[in-house]
């Protein structure tokens, strides 16, 4: 197996991977890292530290969460369900500060997304669960971590639910605007 396929997007670093699978009647078999395998110019250099899992039900809305100073880049498998995931370049020396991209993952679609530090993420559940894998270059620290308004207006996410849940921290994040300058990450 060394199929894998890295397409880059619209904001740059940020990459949607095809990894390599077999599929057939019984199942399928994914392989979801091998570091000779993911050893790509823009993914290079790359050391993941600490893996998370997560599980949110039908309409959750998770985000937009980053890092400021230390930087984390981190690269994220749907294992099971479908969510719409989201990224925001929030880069202030980025030529795609501001954008933002969306794509669905999970069921049907063997496809992983991997972002840079500087880039915000969240994403919406689609499916009635779904539960994501998170492979990370630094360890969590919340002292470091920012966070944008999901729906600004300014930066115009066109999320595909109506009335997403959303948590009290989440719902409680600045609008790009508002957010200081020296609490927006720096492109490395």
């Amino acid at each position: 197996m060394n199929n894998l396929k890295i397409q880059n997007i619209l904001i740059e670093g940020v990459a949607i991977i095809q990894p390599d699978h077999f599929e057939d009647e019984r199942g399928f078999f994914l392989e979801n890292f091998k570091v000779s395998s993911y050893s790509n110019p823009l993914i290079e250099n790359i050391k993941f530290v600490q893996d998370n899992l997560s599980r949110s039900k039908k309409g959750v809305l998770r985000g937009m969460h980053y890092t400021i100073n230390k930087p984390q880049a981190q690269m994220l498998t749907v294992v099971r369900g479908k969510i719409f995931d989201v990224v925001v370049d929030l880069r202030r020396n980025s030529k795609t500060f501001g954008k933002w991209y969306g794509v669905e993952l999970g069921d049907g679609c063997a496809r992983q997304i991997y972002m840079p530090h500087g880039i915000a993420h969240g994403f919406c559940v689609l499916s009635d669960w779904a539960d994501l894998h998170y492979k990370v270059t630094e360890e969590y620290d919340p002292s470091d971590e920012g966070g944008l308004l999901w729906n600004d207006p300014g930066v115009g996410i066109n999320w595909p639910i109506d009335n997403p849940i959303v948590g009290k921290k989440d719902s409680k994040y600045p609008l790009l605007t508002n957010i200081e300058y020296n609490h927006l990450p720096q492109k490395n």
